[in-house]
């Protein structure tokens, strides 16, 4: 018996071994494995090509084409056929310098004219036949073929940069249609030379971070066949709600007066012989006359950029990663996203972690994701939680597994506001009568790490909990219900939630004060698509979310809500003054508690 087992034991490793050097993907625990075979970058097969896409937005009467490169394993000419990683950017082939005037001035009234901005230029780089290194080394020697291409009128891709237009999701569409033998492709961006894609099985996943995580939605969102699993990275995932947010003009953090006329000319790196007309048609005429910098309002512009509004042919296997705490592409992008996909009944997971912008899930999972859904591995991923989180002590390798997000066991606690002093008071799940009205005065001047830190302040009010005897998990969106009045008739209105005492240290978490944020702009109070200037001294009532967020307070600890006007990070900034009176007894904050109120209860008492 003893000599059947060591002979079993021997040619289960031999198997084992003659599988791994095999020209063959192979799999361990759900995973495509290294193959030694695959690794050696000098047998790796490199060539570029241009596919030819059903539009043409530069104005020369031909369709446009994307430059494509492709990397695949010297194997794939002996007629092994592999899976596709595919990454599209508006970066690869560079970008606009920094240029003083090339962003928009926020110091201006609300509703005021605007001074014309600069518009750089982007100097050209379109190398071929590489176009990207990027996925490359990660993906090739796990048995996949890596493919790029720059995004229309960028680098070598014919076309125009539109910032969200339909060219951006039908030029990947196009080139997934080339892998499966639906659209053409040639050697040359003008010759007749075709290409075949021969050497692929026409299964393709495509992930990427920021711009490029966007553009694998955007691709999805079209319904191409072929597009099986999409990984996207803090992607942007509507431009409205990159450069607005609830009817208000605001910068995404970090970028202080940019818009998508700015980024339009920060990705421009295309044909230059193309640029003049594609700047006029799109820059200087959709985009300008489309962005409504002076209301604000979510117009058929914006709409046209939201995917969200695209997704009802999508089929593809989703896959969202975001920070909390990004605050540049902030995480309601991939957050509603995710819960149409899932209602769409799509697989769906999402990876979220606590810093800021980017961050990929765990490779472990995107191996898997891909693994189960380009190679067809039943890995059983897909039955496994939905969200996962990484905690606040956390790596962002180990996150925590939840049954979905939000936390399923979040339920909505709303809280009262009750003044105590004239621009401070407590947040109480009761609500005390005849509160009355307390007023703040808008300046700039004061950035909201000032204003929470402040004992006493004319320029926000600060409302907080008690102090926590537990620690508080929260997990979702909070919402607020205002009521307010403004001495103008337009006024800036911001709202963040913090956790107090703010600590001062510099090498505190990105967690330990900021818990989410919000901005919305009063004169939108109907609708973000509608505004109407406010009548000074008149009251009106709006409610809008928070920026979702899934975090445990430490016991020791008080949430705070702060109200305030301009936020000097992120909205236009006029002249101070402007002041704002908020009826207590008509607002209220509801926070998303785990446990709901009667956990809520138990941290105060």
């Amino acid at each position: 018996m003893k000599n059947y087992i060591l002979l079993f034991l021997a040619l289960a490793f031999t198997f084992s071994v003659t599988a791994q050097e095999k020209a063959e993907p192979w799999f361990k625990n759900g995973e495509a494995q290294i193959v030694p075979a695959f690794e050696n970058q000098k047998d790796w097969i490199r060539t570029d090509l241009w596919v030819e896409t059903t539009f043409n937005t530069d104005g020369d009467g031909k369709l446009d084409r994307m430059h494509v490169d492709v990397t695949r394993p010297k194997q794939t000419e002996d007629g092994l056929k592999l899976p596709v990683v595919y990454e599209s950017s508006p970066y690869f082939a560079g970008v606009a310098p920094e240029v003083e005037g090339a962003f928009h001035d926020v110091h201006h009234e609300l509703g005021a004219p605007e001074k014309e901005i600069v518009h750089p230029s982007v100097k050209r780089l379109g190398e071929r036949p590489i176009i990207s290194n990027s996925q490359i080394k990660t993906w090739v020697p796990r048995g996949y073929i890596v493919i790029h291409s720059s995004s229309p009128g960028t680098g070598l891709s014919q076309g125009s940069p539109t910032v969200g237009g339909d060219n951006e999701s039908l030029a990947p569409k196009a080139v997934i249609d080339w892998l499966n033998g639906r659209a053409k492709a040639y050697t040359t961006p003008d010759g007749n030379e075709e290409v075949k894609a021969y050497w692929t099985t026409g299964k393709v996943g495509m992930t990427g971070t920021s711009y490029n995580g966007t553009i694998p939605l955007a691709a999805a969102t079209t319904g191409v066949e072929g597009l099986e699993a999409i990984i996207p990275i803090a992607p942007n995932t509507s431009y409205y709600h990159y450069y607005r947010s609830n009817g208000l003009v605001r910068s995404p953090g970090g970028y202080l007066g940019e818009d998508v006329d700015v980024l339009y000319d920060f990705i421009n790196s295309g044909d230059e012989s193309k640029r003049a007309y594609n700047n006029a048609t799109y820059r200087d005429d959709e985009i300008k006359n489309g962005i409504d910098r002076k209301t604000g309002d979510y117009n058929e512009f914006w709409a046209g950029r939201d995917y969200l509004n695209d997704m009802k042919p999508m089929k593809a296997a989703l896959f969202m990663s975001h920070g909390f705490n990004d605050w540049n592409v902030m995480p309601e992008h991939s957050y509603r996203i995710y819960k149409a996909a899932e209602e769409m009944g799509l697989p769906v997971k999402i990876y979220y972690h606590q810093n800021g912008h980017g961050g990929p899930p765990p490779f472990s999972m995107m191996n898997r994701w891909f693994t189960r859904y380009l190679f067809g591995i039943d890995n059983g991923i897909e039955k496994e939680p939905k969200a996962w989180i990484v905690r606040e002590d956390d790596k962002n390798d180990n996150p925590t597994p939840y049954a979905d997000y939000p936390n399923p066991e979040a339920k909505k606690v709303t809280l009262h506001l009750n003044s105590t002093s004239p621009n401070e008071g407590v947040l109480t799940v009761g609500k005390n009568k005849k509160q009355g009205t307390k007023i703040l005065t808008d300046d700039y001047n004061f950035s909201g790490e000032e204003l929470a830190q402040l004992p006493i302040s004319d320029h926000r009010l600060l409302f907080v909990t008690p102090i926590l005897k537990k620690d508080l998990h929260i997990s979702g969106l909070s919402k607020l219900n205002i009521k307010l009045a403004s001495s103008k008739p337009a006024a800036n209105l911001s709202v963040w939630m913090v956790s107090l005492p703010w600590n001062k240290d510099k090498n505190a978490k990105i967690t330990d004060n900021i818990i989410t944020r919000g901005w919305a702009d009063p004169q939108n109070y109907k609708s973000i698509s509608e505004s109407e200037p406010l009548k000074p001294g008149k009251f009106y009532e709006m409610s809008f979310n928070l920026i979702p967020d899934d975090q445990v307070i430490p016991a020791g600890q008080q949430i705070g809500l702060m109200i305030f006007s301009s936020d000097s990070q992120f909205t236009l900034l006029p002249e101070p003054g402007t002041i704002l009176t908020v009826n207590l007894d008509e607002t209220t904050i509801e926070i998303p508690v785990v446990g709901g109120k009667e956990k809520f209860e138990k941290a105060i008492k």
